[in-house]
């Protein structure tokens, strides 16, 4: 009895295991990019299998599903694929988008974005993407590239296999402006899910132990807890 409550306590632990790397994964929110959609400190689960090619059985028996304009996106950072960054998808492959005074143009019409918030003064490249003079500073080469290869008279021509990604957050927002589109290959999923949102800083979610945060949450966990937003569903 003990070796058959042995193999089965293991068994549960690799199928726990498994679902959590390959079906699903936790994801903190670490920054403020994608306010007032998901705000810093939401901890959210990422469905891993959303966008996964499907075999040919599976593709009848799992909900796959194109990457669409407006979905929001969990990725490997294309500048560093050691970090994992969310956005949302403005433009897929084939699309030509640009902006005039923070308003979104795609395929040459004028596109509701009912989610986005601007908080900071006007900015000439910003907001009238593509155009105006690149900050360099702020720049990343692929960027850079980015602007040099795929802008058509005036406008961002998105290739194929790339996807161009932005945050909500579009005045406080580091995304595809400044580092260029984000490979299909780089697409780990979708969040799907608030489980848990707490408040806390960029430093305090970004560092490997931040012995602050730990106190923080032992002396805080009830009054900071976003108890709103715990088990939200999130939607596009």
């Amino acid at each position: 009895m003990r070796v058959a409550a042995l193999a089965e306590w293991v068994f549960n632990i690799l199928i726990l295991v498994f679902a959590t790397s390959t079906i699903a994964q936790p994801f903190v929110i670490p920054s403020a990019s994608m306010e007032s959609t998901l705000m810093t400190g939401d901890h959210v689960i990422v469905d891993k299998l959303a966008y996964a090619p499907p075999g040919h059985l599976t593709g009848h028996l799992l909900p796959y599903e194109p990457v669409r304009r407006g979905d929001i996106i969990v990725f490997r950072y294309p500048v560093d694929p050691k970090q994992n960054f969310v956005k949302r998808v403005v433009g897929i492959p084939g699309d030509r988008i640009h902006f005039e005074n923070r308003k979104l143009f795609r395929n040459g019409q004028a596109v509701t974005e009912s989610y986005t918030q601007s908080i900071f003064p006007p900015d000439t490249y910003r907001d009238n993407f593509p155009s105006g003079e690149p900050p360099r500073e702020q720049m990343f080469g692929p960027a850079l590239r980015m602007l040099a290869c795929c802008v058509q008279g005036g406008e961002l021509v998105v290739p194929e296999g790339q996807y161009f990604a932005m945050g909500d957050n579009r005045d406080n927002s580091s995304d595809s402006r400044y580092w260029g589109f984000v490979p299909a290959e780089n697409i780990i999923g979708k969040p799907v899910l608030v489980w848990w949102s707490y408040q806390a800083s960029e430093k305090e979610l970004t560092d490997a132990v931040n012995v602050d945060h730990l106190f923080d949450l032992a002396t805080h966990f009830f009054t900071k807890t976003r108890w709103d937003r715990t088990m939200r569903v999130v939607r596009p």
